[in-house]
């Protein structure tokens, strides 16, 4: 497992829209993503830096590893 990046909120929503998330509300300062097929929804807050922790989850939920989402970072 890869080392996790320090990311924004903004930096995740895009790297998940790569990864086929569609945005689909924002409610504070939380975007709400979903994804066909998928019943999960991820909320993403719009933090400077998300907490180590809450990126895992994010990406964990999001079906994904660390490895596949650092690679959609850099795309």
């Amino acid at each position: 497992m890869g080392k996790l990046p320090a990311v924004s909120g903004d930096e995740t929503k895009r790297a998940l829209e790569r990864a086929g998330w569609v945005f689909q509300r924002q409610t504070g300062s939380h975007i709400v993503m979903t994804k066909l097929g998928s019943i999960v929804t991820l909320a993403v807050p719009r933090h400077n830096e998300l907490p180590k922790g809450t990126l895992r989850r994010i990406i964990r939920d999001a079906g994904m590893s660390v490895d596949e989402f650092v690679r959609l970072l850099k795309n």
